[in-house]
């Protein structure tokens, strides 16, 4: 025992190298006090104690009794000295001398598992020979027979299967051919030849890696190892082990045929001495648990200094021998494995001792409290953990100790490291005195040990039946607290990815913080990644809520670990998730992205993630996502400070403009526009990019609109140019001459609510594009002072507004279609709100004298013959609801009223189209404010002295009822028509007749209906009228008309008896053009009506009679009309006796007969073939309302 250094190795590191290798087999004297029990498991016998090595098993009775004399001696042997000791290899030769083939067998297989296969009895087993009855052979010379002569070859057992016996187990003596035997004996040195090969190759194969590229991998550990062959084939293995076990037999067989260099079932084929790992399920389970280190055991050690030592023993290691036989150095290898468990049971009894001595300690602390306890420097463990980790180490440890005590200068170090990142050294030099009062001032926790003399094995021993669990993974994590912060987040780490599968969906973001907050602090980059893949997959589909949860977590990460690790650590994980089959995570990407634009590098910023975006934007079908994409697109350009990136900018908004979905383009103008013109006003370019960019494509799209103008291109570039209007006013505020001149103090009145229309977003709001509404406030002072009374001298940006951008939209609305209402309406709506942004003082002195100055209110703007006067445009109806209506005070109104007097009455007199006074018309009376004024207006039509202006009012009349109130169509809008009746001219109570119709399609008052239904009849009645043909053409069209919206009773007891009329006094038409004209429109308001629901009487007494006068009409002057309304009538009759025959159908529709194949088939081939209005044909499909 002198030649061996007690502080070579501690037990701990010794079993730890012992256990991952499983190749050294420590053998144990009798007098070896129990070991204790593993460090992950305190309180439970060790599961890897092995039985002293000269002991033979006695599971099998030997053959006689001599067995037992062999056990004996071996046994008083190993009791003896050390030099007295029995080598194995003696034991073996004699079991074989002896004939104890199945106890030499079985001490054969114990020592391979061992794994220390002894020669002797590796080519005994191995030498089919020994098994054979063979004549005249005589026996190996160390392979002695006994008297029984050859051995019998036993029954196929597991023990011999597993030897590879198997081939020689046939059950009873049965004599083999010794060709057979030769052949078989060939056969196994020819395997054992490809073993010692394939060892080669295995160690080939653990050197292929150069020295410095290990070094490198060790290093770096991000950086993967290459696969080894060795590792690829045992992974085969296991791959293949775990698909058979699983029943996938054809995706086992696929794999064996795609490596079939590779023999499956033989584990040894991998290479040659290589332990089996546990299957792939086992070491899934175990993935999440790191193997037990060195520093998972108790260190007991005592520290002298270096000086008492004879040289540097730490470091010594055991003198070498001399060149030996292999017994010599099996004995030698005994020798030293024989002083280790000596050394291990002194290590027990130091352990007593230090527990002795630490008890005297806590005796002597309760006594003398003054002096401080000096304590020991735990390296990386911090210092707010000393007493909870020592104890720990007291409950979880092989010794049952606490915290190291203070003995004359020298310090025991006995503590239980939990963490792995941890410092590896076990013994610590206690030599330097500077760290001994690091931890002075955290409190000892102190346990009260009781006054018995159990021998710590047997404390243990009793312990074990505690029950506790430290062998699985969950166990390991707790019986090993967390010392430090580091400590908490490596714990973090390894539990939350277990954690995170087994909470409710629904409550799944109470983990956000967790994860966020070990991602931050964690210091693998490996585990960091994990933890924010697990963030991003946290829920499947999150809500609104969720969202928000995970974008603020993924804020606040940004925020701790700066722009570097955003850009490594988040972004990719947005990048996995682009191409998500859920929107709803697409979305959380797209949200993303906008969110994490503040913290991240200026060039990711405006490259990468403006390309993710832009993907996402052109190629998601999501609404929901690419609205998302936008608002986060918007942020982008807020933060973008690349010019080069405009052209990029624009593009995008004008792709995103287009997008058919409306919540996607109600994004755009609420966030991208405003925060793009924010860019292009630092840039300088707004006024001369952005906006001319736009109004050149509007000026091309009506360039190429001569076919047909493209409305919904014309309103995205239109609704763009509208949400740049707040900025641009901005523009001109701070770049005036007075912007200099704005202060804040002082008293600044409010600006008023109406002052600016109701923006779409705060962003669009005046005062936040500015800074404040007090800054905004104080230079819309300044603002209206300089207009009135200063002007814009020197005003750059106002000017331009006034002489480029107004002329040229002035130009482009003079260019578009004035029957367009959409069209109108969205100018008129431009108009409005830029009136209405830039002030009632620029409207009156810059936009209206512009319009003013071209609507010269004369006949040389009104082109009779070609009627494209400019009186005639579309520059009338925007003029006149998106300037003149911009402010509502009395003069405005007044201005309104006589514009539309005189465009009435110089359109009138001058016989041109009123398409741009009908557009005035309709835009103003959608708005009820403005019925009043327009009543007005017709007030000064019908009081007119020239028939062509009453006609023209009589007109306007029908445009503006609809939407209008009961009380003022009754007040106003009716006697003016009646007063228009009773003029001499014929044309003005004609013109009257379409908004006669308007009432009754539109008023249930009975009273005024039955006033118009008295002026209608009038004009049917009254023998004036019989031979005015125009009146009742447009009679007949105002009841085909109304007829299907009009009240039931007015409609069978007026218009269908009329129309009667009108169709059998056209029998007698000599008149062939007048005959026709009529039939047509008869046909057009029969058609129409043919879709109500009329009582058999009326379509007996009325509407069948009406058809066939109308069908004696048609056969003459249409034949094609003639067969649609022969069917008409065919069926019409069929369903008057159907009624007849069941009343209870009640009425039916003629509509409705029209069902069937023939008929309808009929009916649509010849509807193809007709030449007449389409506006009229279209009624017949129109449904009653």
């Amino acid at each position: 025992m002198a030649s061996v250094n007690p502080f070579n190795l501690s037990d701990s590191e010794e079993e730890a190298e012992r256990r991952p290798n499983e190749t050294v087999d420590t053998e144990r004297s009798p007098s070896d006090g129990a070991p204790g029990p593993p460090p992950g498991n305190p309180f439970s016998p060790p599961a890897d104690a092995e039985p002293p090595t000269l002991l033979l098993s006695s599971n099998r009775t030997s053959p006689s009794g001599e067995g037992i004399s062999v056990s004996a001696a071996a046994t008083s042997a190993m009791a003896g000295s050390t030099e007295a000791r029995v080598s194995v290899d003696v034991i073996a030769a004699q079991l074989l001398r002896d004939q104890y083939i199945l106890t030499a067998l079985e001490f054969h297989t114990e020592l391979l598992e061992a794994g220390r296969e002894l020669p002797r009895l590796r080519d005994y087993f191995s030498n089919p020979g020994n098994f054979e009855r063979q004549s005249g052979t005589p026996p190996a010379k160390d392979q002695v027979l006994g008297p029984g002569g050859p051995l019998n070859r036993a029954g196929s057992i597991s023990t011999l299967d597993s030897l590879d016996f198997a081939r020689y187990s046939d059950d009873g003596n049965r004599e083999s051919d010794e060709r057979v035997a030769v052949l078989e004996f060939e056969l196994r040195k020819a395997k054992e030849t490809i073993q010692a090969l394939r060892a080669n190759l295995t160690q080939a194969a653990e050197s292929e890696v150069p020295s410095q590229e290990r070094k490198n991998f060790k290093s770096s550990p991000e950086i993967q190892e290459p696969i080894r062959p060795l590792e690829k084939r045992a992974l085969n293995f296991l791959v293949n082990e775990y698909l058979l076990k699983n029943e996938y037999k054809l995706s086992s067989i696929t794999f064996s045929d795609e490596n079939d260099d590779q023999d499956f079932e033989l584990w040894d084929d991998v290479g040659l001495n290589i332990p089996k790992p546990p299957d792939l399920l086992q070491l899934y389970r175990n993935c999440g648990t790191p193997l037990p280190s060195p520093r998972d055991m108790v260190d007991v050690s005592v520290g002298v200094d270096f000086g008492d030592l004879p040289g540097n023993c730490i470091a010594q290691e055991p003198p070498k021998k001399p060149d030996l036989s292999q017994q010599q150095q099996t004995e030698v290898v005994q020798e030293l494995e024989y002083q280790i468990s000596l050394l291990n049971n002194e290590k027990q009894s130091l352990a007593e001792q230090i527990k002795k001595l630490q008890s005297e300690i806590q005796t002597l602390k309760r006594t003398v409290s003054s002096p401080p306890l000096a304590t020991l420097d735990l390296g990386t463990q911090s210092k707010s953990n000393l007493s909870s980790s020592s104890t720990t180490t007291t409950a979880c440890s092989t010794d049952p100790l606490s915290v190291p005590p203070t003995d004359n200068g020298q310090y025991l170090d006995i503590r239980g490291v939990s963490e792995a990142g941890n410092d590896p050294t076990s013994v610590q030099n206690t030599s330097h005195p500077q760290s001994h009062n690091k931890l002075k001032s955290q409190p000892l926790v102190q346990f009260d040990k009781p006054n018995r003399k159990l021998s710590p094995v047997f404390q243990q021993a009793l312990l074990s039946f505690c029950r506790m669990c430290s062998d699985s993974r969950l166990g390991a994590e707790v019986s090993r607290i967390a010392d430090s912060e580091e400590s908490v987040m490596l714990m973090l780490g390894r539990c939350l990815p277990h954690i995170v599968p087994n909470v409710l969906l629904a409550k799944r973001e109470e983990l956000i913080p967790l994860i966020l907050c070990t991602a931050c602090l964690h210091p693998e980059p490996k585990e960091r990644d994990q933890l924010l893949h697990i963030l991003f997959n946290l829920i499947k589909r999150p809500d609104d809520e969720q969202r928000q949860m995970i974008l603020t977590g993924c804020v606040a990460f940004a925020r701790h670990v700066g722009p570097t690790r955003v850009e490594a650590e988040l972004l990719p994980q947005c990048w996995e998730q682009i191409n998500h089959k859920y929107p709803e995570r697409r979305l959380l990407v797209a949200e993303s992205c906008g969110a994490l634009a503040p913290y991240l590098p200026k060039e990711i910023r405006s490259s990468l993630v403006l390309s993710m975006l832009q993907q996402m934007l052109a190629e998601d079908k999501a609404d929901m996502v690419r609205e998302a994409v936008v608002k986060s697109l918007g942020i982008i350009m807020g933060y973008i400070d690349d010019p080069d990136k405009y052209s990029q900018g624009f593009e995008l908004m004008l792709l995103s403009l287009g997008d058919p979905s409306e919540r996607v383009v109600s994004a755009v103008h609420q966030v991208f526009i405003p925060a793009f013109a924010a860019w292009t006003t630092e840039l300088g370019t707004l006024h001369t990019a952005l906006i001319p960019s736009l109004l050149a494509r509007i000026e091309k799209l009506l360039n190429q609109g001569e076919h047909g103008l493209d409305e919904h291109k014309l309103h995205v570039f239109l609704s763009a140019l509208q949400s740049l209007i707040p900025p641009l006013f901005a523009v001109v505020l701070q770049n005036a001459p007075f912007t200099s001149r704005a202060k804040l103090h002082g008293d600044i009145p409010a600006i008023e609510v109406t002052r600016f229309p109701r923006p779409a977003s705060p962003l669009q709001d005046v005062a936040t594009i500015i800074g404040s509404r007090e800054m905004l406030s104080a230079l819309l002072l300044l603002y209206d002072h300089q207009l009135e009374h200063e002007g814009t001298t020197g005003w750059d940006s106002l000017l331009w507004v006034v002489n480029q951008l107004l002329p040229q939209l002035i130009d482009i609305v003079g260019r578009i279609n004035v029957t367009s209402s959409t069209c109108v309406h969205e100018f008129s709506r431009f108009f409005w709100r830029f009136c209405r942004t830039f002030g009632k003082i620029f409207t009156n002195t810059k936009v209206k004298p512009q319009f003013q100055e071209i609507l010269r209110l004369s006949e040389e703007n009104v082109d009779a013959s070609a009627g494209n006067g400019i009186l005639t445009k579309a520059t009338v109806p925007i003029y006149a609801t998106g300037v003149l209506t911009c402010y509502n005070q009395e003069e405005d109104r007044k201005l309104l009223v006589g514009f539309l007097e005189d465009v009435m009455t110089t359109l009138s007199l001058s016989h041109a189209p009123l398409d741009s006074l009908k557009a005035s018309f309709v835009e103003l009376g959608a708005n009820p404010v403005y019925h009043e004024l327009l009543l007005t207006v017709l007030w000064y039509g019908v009081v007119h002295t020239s028939a062509l202006v009453r006609c023209t009012a009589a007109r306007m009349f029908e445009l503006v009822l609809r939407g209008m109130s009961e009380a003022l169509v009754d007040r106003r809008a009716a006697p003016a028509l009646i007063t228009l009746c009773s003029g001499p001219e014929f044309s003005v109570r004609i013109s009257t007749i379409p908004a006669f119709g308007t009432i009754m399609e539109t008023v249930t008052q009975k009273e005024l209906l039955e006033r118009v239904k008295m002026q209608l009849a009038s004009f049917l009645e009254d023998p004036q009228y019989q031979d005015q043909h125009s009146l009742h053409m447009e009679i007949i069209r105002t009841f085909g008309r109304v007829g299907p919206n009009a009240e039931p009773r007015f409609r069978d007891e007026f218009v269908l008896p009329h129309l009667h009329k009108l169709a059998l006094a056209n029998n007698s038409q000599p008149t062939e053009s007048k005959r026709i004209d009529i039939a047509t429109q008869l046909f057009e308001a029969y058609s129409a009506l043919s879709c109500c629901f009329i009582s058999e009487e009326v379509m007996v007494n009325h509407f069948l009679p009406g058809l066939r006068c109308l069908r004696a009409d048609m056969e003459q002057l249409s034949p094609e009309h003639e067969v649609i309304l022969s069917s008409m009538i065919k069926e019409c009759e069929i369903k008057v006796e159907n009624r007849g025959m069941s009343d209870a159908q009640g009425s039916m529709s003629i509509a409705s007969s029209l069902v069937g194949e023939d008929a309808k088939t009929k009916f649509l081939s010849k509807m193809g073939q007709l030449t007449t209005s389409g506006a009229m044909l279209a009624n017949v499909f129109q449904r009653k309302k």
